[in-house]
C-alpha cells in the first residue's frame, strides 16, 4: 500500500518535471506573440480617465480569461481527435500574424486614412463616457480573443507530440501567463504617469530627485508604448517566420546560410507582404464591384 503511494508520488513528480521543462520551451516560442499582446493591450488600455484605467483593465482581463476558457477546450479536443487541424490552424495563424506585422510596416511608409476613433472630451456626459468605455472594452476583448487563439495554438503546436497529460497543464499555464502576466504588466505601464505625478507632488521642493524621476516617468509613457509597438511588430514577423520555417519544407530549406533569426524575419516579412497584397487586391475588387451596383 505504502509502496504504491510513493510510486504515485514519484509519477506525479516526474510529470511535474516534464510539465516544467515543456513550459519553458513553450514560453520561449510564445514570447513573441505575448510581446505583441502586451503592446496591443497597453495601447488599448491607455487614454481613459485616471480613475477608470484600472476598472477598464480589470474588465478587459476578465474578458480575456473567458476567452481562454472558451478556446482551451476546443483546442484540446482538436489535439485529441484531429491533430492535423493543429498544424493547419498554426499555419493559418502564421499567415494572420505575418499579415498583421506587414500591415503595420505598410502603414508607416504608405500614407493612408487612419480610422477615426471617438475620444474622451470635456463635453461628454457621464453616460456618454461609460458608453464609449464599454465600446472600447468590447473591442479590446475581441482583439484579445484573436491573439489568445494564436497564443494557444502556438503553445499547443510546440507540445503536439506530447501526451494530453503534458499538453493540458503546459498550454493552460501559458494561457494563464498570457492573461495574468500580460495584464499585470499593462497595469504597471498605464499607471506610469500617475506614479510619476505622485513623485512630483511628493514634496514642495522644486527640481528634487523625486521631481526628476516623476517627470521622466510621465514623459516616458508614450515612448514606452511606441517602443512596445515596434518590438511587437518585429516579434509578430519572427513568430510567423518561425511557424513557416518549422512546418513548411520550402521555407525550412530556404536560405540555409543565414542565421535562423534573420531567415525567420525575412520569411515572415515576405509572406506578410504577399498576404497584404492579396488582401488589398480583394478589397479593391470588392470596392469596384460595390460601386458598379
Amino acid at each position: 500500500m505504502a509502496s504504491g503511494f510513493f510510486a504515485l508520488l514519484d509519477d506525479i513528480a516526474t510529470l511535474m518535471d516534464d510539465v516544467a521543462a515543456m513550459s519553458k520551451i513553450t514560453a520561449k516560442k510564445t514570447a513573441g506573440i505575448l510581446g505583441d499582446d502586451l503592446a496591443v493591450n497597453a495601447e488599448k488600455a491607455s487614454g481613459f480617465m485616471s480613475d477608470r484605467e484600472i476598472p477598464v483593465l480589470w474588465a478587459i482581463s476578465k474578458g480575456s480569461m473567458v476567452n481562454k476558457l472558451i478556446i482551451l477546450p476546443v483546442a484540446f479536443l482538436l489535439s485529441a481527435f484531429l491533430p492535423s487541424a493543429i498544424i493547419v490552424a498554426l499555419i493559418l495563424g502564421g499567415l494572420y500574424l505575418a499579415y498583421e506585422g506587414a500591415e503595420k510596416i505598410y502603414e508607416i511608409f504608405v500614407p493612408h486614412h487612419a480610422e477615426s476613433h471617438e475620444k474622451l472630451n470635456a463635453n461628454m456626459t457621464e453616460a456618454d463616457i461609460l458608453a464609449l468605455e464599454k465600446e472600447r472594452v468590447k473591442s479590446a476583448i475581441v482583439t484579445d480573443f484573436i491573439l489568445s487563439v494564436e497564443i494557444i495554438i502556438i503553445a499547443l503546436g510546440s507540445v503536439a507530440s506530447e501526451p494530453l497529460s503534458i499538453q493540458i497543464p503546459v498550454v493552460s499555464l501559458i494561457a494563464l501567463i498570457a492573461t495574468v502576466g500580460v495584464y499585470g504588466i499593462v497595469a504597471l505601464i498605464v499607471r506610469m504617469d500617475e506614479f510619476g505625478l505622485r513623485l512630483i507632488n511628493l514634496n514642495e521642493q522644486n527640481n528634487s530627485f523625486s521631481d526628476y524621476m516623476g517627470r521622466f516617468l510621465v514623459n516616458a509613457l508614450p515612448w514606452v508604448i511606441k517602443s512596445l509597438s515596434v518590438i511587437g511588430t518585429i516579434a509578430l514577423l519572427l513568430v510567423a517566420g518561425g511557424i513557416f520555417a518549422h512546418n513548411i519544407h520550402f521555407f525550412h530549406d530556404l536560405l540555409p546560410q543565414l542565421p535562423s533569426i534573420v531567415k525567420e524575419f525575412l520569411v515572415g516579412l515576405g509572406v506578410g507582404f504577399v498576404v497584404l497584397l492579396a488582401v488589398k487586391l480583394v478589397m479593391t475588387i470588392v470596392s469596384l464591384f460595390r460601386k458598379k451596383k
